[in-house]
């Protein structure tokens, strides 16, 4: 498995992230997107494909001048192009990305193996004979004849790209088959292999996980996970899991987290799920009499890191599920303590009033319950 030290984190929320549907950012977006990541650690961004046109061309030079910690790079077909649109940018270091899979070979070389591979070896020559550092993707490396997708890798290396990114790029792979192609790749390559995961099925995380423990020593991430179709593995789950499970040290500033997340969930115009891990409204919230009680008397016995390491705080609300204890400590927090008799009357009505509201109860409507509801409240 990946030693700690080995561990990189290259997000391409500006590139795959801005090819989800509806999302579109603008120069100034993308130049404050990259110094928020850049200023939490990432080590390197994918910051969009140059020959796009020229506001995208705008926007990937003004980062690349910032003259940023996080290595800038620029996504590219194995086009002599889109190679020469990446130099104009000023970029050093590009990503090529070759179909790999008879479906995708099919579709964009008409089924010729060789025709593609040529076309990567003169890319690749092209642009390493112009000073570029190249990382070379199989994209659809999932559903790729193994044998071939490790022929086009072992090319890649011999003609001098520095990485090859293994692409699920339909999301259709588990976590043990993961761990099976990886590792088979990893055993043939003297170059570090990348994760590049989508969520189709809901497996992102898990699967640049499985990457990362058949040997991949890099993993491709999006904020919030956002990207084509059901998205990418989400930054915010990758690292903390890196840190949770396995005890790596990335040293990225987790703490910023959930600022990064409301950060590109309005710069997308987008909501974050209440349930999204790591930085969703409802992480680190408690309403269930067990679960709360718990968590006053130990944190850890329902929660499975300090909410602060991603930026949240600790919320204790109160609805259907809440018990007397929760009750009273809420109470407790605005001064107010109520008799056993009165603290079940109050803790019946927030029951009834928050199933007719199908949510938990605002600070405003619980102490207008505790008015209605008891007859004796005292001062603490």
């Amino acid at each position: 498995m990946t030693t700690q030290n080995q561990i990189y984190i290259n997000d391409t929320t500006l590139r795959d992230g801005e090819q989800a549907a509806g999302v579109a950012f603008g120069l100034e977006e993308k130049v404050a997107i990259a110094k928020f990541l850049d200023a939490i650690g990432i080590q390197e961004l994918e910051v969009g494909i140059p020959i796009v046109g020229q506001d995208e061309a705008k926007a990937i030079r003004a980062i690349s001048d910032l003259d940023l910690n996080a290595k800038i790079l620029g996504w590219n077909r194995a086009v002599i192009a889109d190679i020469e649109a990446s130099i104009h940018c000023g970029l050093k270091r590009i990503h090529i990305s070759i179909p790999v899979s008879e479906i995708q070979i099919q579709v964009k070389f008409q089924g010729q193996r060789n025709r593609m591979l040529e076309r990567l070896r003169e890319s690749l020559a092209f642009a390493r004979d112009r000073g570029l550092e190249v990382s070379v993707g199989g994209e659809d490396s999932s559903r790729a004849d193994p044998g071939f997708l490790i022929e086009t890798a072992r090319s890649a290396q011999e003609w001098g790209a520095f990485r090859f990114r293994f692409c699920d790029t339909v999301g259709i792979l588990d976590p043990f088959t993961t761990f099976e192609k990886v590792q088979a790749l990893v055993t043939s390559l003297d170059i570090p292999v990348e994760m590049h995961t989508h969520n189709d099925l809901g497996l992102a995380t898990a699967n640049a996980l499985a990457g990362v423990r058949a040997g991949a020593t890099s993993i491709n991430t999006t904020v919030n996970g956002l990207g084509e179709r059901a998205g990418n593995a989400a930054l915010e789950e990758v690292v903390m899991a890196l840190k949770e499970i396995y005890g790596f040290k990335t040293g990225i500033q987790t703490q910023h987290f959930l600022a990064l997340s409301r950060f590109i969930a309005k710069t997308v115009n987008y909501p974050v799920s209440p349930w999204k891990a790591i930085v969703g409204e409802n992480t680190f919230a408690h309403e269930s009499g067990i679960h709360a009680h718990g968590v006053l008397q130990n944190p850890s016995t329902y929660e499975p890191f300090d909410p602060q390491d991603v930026g949240w705080q600790r919320r204790l609300v109160i609805g259907k599920h809440s018990g007397r204890h929760l009750l009273n400590r809420i109470l407790q927090d605005y001064g107010l303590k109520l008799d056993p008799a009165d603290s079940q009357s109050v803790l019946n009505a927030v029951r009834d009033r928050a199933t007719q509201l199908k949510r938990s109860l605002t600070t405003d409507e619980l102490l207008a319950l505790v008015t209605t509801e008891s007859t004796d409240v005292a001062m603490v």
